[in-house]
């Protein structure tokens, strides 16, 4: 019998397969003939061709592998986030606040505290996930004496920070210097043979810019307010504080687009509002608080902790007692200041004022705080600072002249015709219209707590819809000038 021509080459192999059906992973060819068009197509329609069952098998096995294996999760990124930390005053809410976010291992970068009579508003900048920020808002709203808690950062907000920055100088340097204050639009404070200090307000990146470009000269020591920020006002009736505005002025309201039911619940609303414009309320008692004075608290119980001696920083009682500025330089880590609270807290101090910034070491932060007390009791309460290893420096300047500055940002309620009048005053007390809207104007103002309190006295006949404040910042006077003797006396509270 003849046997079958022999075929070589190699196609051979392929042929083979093809006659007894055997895939084992490759293309299956009907013919020998037809190989090279076959094979042509199934490589254009995605098709896989193997050499050989080796590397069938191989293909095989990374096919398997590849689909067994889990596709990473996507982590979230970390962002920079803004709160805003509405409290009641009362003794160690400081240290509860700090606290909540150092169990998390979250590091405060920035932290003001502004307290006005009975409330307080911290403004507190971290960085961190948004999942885990979210678990942190929620343990601060669980906190007594927590009324609101907001995140700022992904809405416009107006948002400002001071640094008061002592710099060593010659006197052969100070026109450069000059000629870098009148670009940043910042001012000098104090100026003596060989240091220069000055203050500049702004963001945060023209914060940075400054100190970029007077490194150069050489840093000798940097107080830090840490940053504030108010929400930008929207346009129209979707905005905040436009029922607000429009119970201080009815002009503003639209009569096309309020309806019967509205104005009921408005009515009790605004009543209420215009009473706490007036200085006073319907029911005789007082709704409290200037950040959010459209939201009574008045069923709100709470330990008022703040004395007669609160915004008197500068004189002295019979007894002894004053208020004392510290400035603390600690390390920069998780917790840290939650640890210099608890020193304050268990001890029973009243913490007045509070500011915390970057420092001018590498890795270091500046607590400044206004504490009440006598000098004794300061003494021993300097001297349990020291105890602690992440405290480097303290130092009390109450006694000694410096220069001190504070920062607010005040949202005042407009109409047309009022708002002439605030920019009026405004430009009286040298503060800087930073936002306007068509019912808000929101003020930028630094100097000292009399400064302070005047303006927002003046300001109150129209209406205050926010206000958020820093706490007190304060440096040596190296040419030993002591101004509080020319201020005059303290505006009391």
């Amino acid at each position: 019998m003849a046997s079958s021509p022999a075929i070589t080459g190699p196609c051979s192999s392929f042929y083979r397969l093809s006659s007894r059906n055997i895939l084992s992973g490759c293309t299956s060819l009907s013919r020998a003939s037809s190989w090279p068009r076959r094979g042509a197509a199934a490589a254009a329609s995605g098709g896989v061709v193997c050499k050989s069952s080796g590397d069938s098998a191989a293909a095989a096995a990374a096919t398997a592998l590849t689909a067994a294996s889990p596709t990473p999760k996507r982590r979230d990124p970390v962002r920079t986030h803004t709160i805003s930390v509405f409290v009641g005053d009362e003794s160690g809410i400081i240290n509860r606040i700090a606290g909540v976010f150092a169990r998390r291992g979250y590091n405060i970068e920035s932290l003001a505290v502004g307290l006005n009579k009975d409330k307080a508003l911290f403004t507190i900048v971290v960085s961190g996930t948004d999942k885990v920020l979210r678990q942190v808002i929620e343990q601060l709203n669980k906190l007594v004496n927590v009324l609101k808690v907001e995140d700022l950062s992904r809405e416009p907000m107006v948002e400002r920070e001071m640094m008061l920055v002592k710099l060593n100088v010659e006197p052969a340097k100070h026109p450069e210097v000059m000629v870098l204050v009148d670009i940043f639009r910042a001012k000098v404070v104090d100026i003596s043979e060989h240091t220069l200090t000055i203050e500049v307000t702004g963001d945060p990146g023209k914060i940075v810019a400054v100190l970029r470009n007077l490194s150069k000269f050489g840093i000798k020591e940097i107080a830090r307010t840490g940053k504030i920020a108010l929400r930008r006002e929207k346009i129209g009736e979707t905005a905040p504080f436009w029922r607000f505005s429009a119970s201080s002025y009815p002009d503003l309201e639209v009569a096309a687009s309020k309806s019967v039911q509205s104005k009921s619940k408005l009515k009790p609303l605004i009543g209420s509002v215009e009473g706490s414009v007036n200085g006073g309320s319907s029911n005789g008692q007082s709704p409290g608080g200037d950040v959010y004075p459209t939201e009574l608290y008045e069923s709100f119980s709470m330990n008022q902790v703040l004395d007669a001696h609160w915004g008197v920083f500068d004189d002295e009682d019979s007894s002894g007692l004053c208020s004392h500025t510290l400035s603390i330089l600690v390390n920069d880590s998780p917790g840290v200041l939650n640890v210099v609270t608890g020193v304050f807290s268990r001890r029973g101090y009243n913490i007045q004022s509070l500011a915390v910034g970057p420092a001018e070491k590498e890795g270091a932060s500046r607590i400044m705080t206004v504490v009440p007390g006598t000098d004794e009791s300061i003494g021993k309460l300097v001297q349990q600072l020291y105890k602690l290893i992440d405290v480097y420096e303290v130092e009390d300047i109450t006694h000694v002249p410096f220069s001190e500055r504070e920062l607010m940002l005040i949202k005042v309620a407009v109409n047309t015709a009022a708002r002439r009048d605030i920019l009026d005053i405004a430009e009286i007390f040298r503060a800087k219209a930073v936002d306007v809207s068509d019912h808000t104007v929101t003020l930028q103002l630094t100097g000292d707590i009399d400064k302070m309190v005047a303006l927002q006295r003046l300001l109150e006949p129209y209406g205050i819809c926010e206000v958020a404040r820093t706490g007190r910042i304060a440096l040596v006077r190296e040419s030993g000038v002591d101004s509080k003797y020319l201020r005059g006396y303290s505006i009391p509270l």
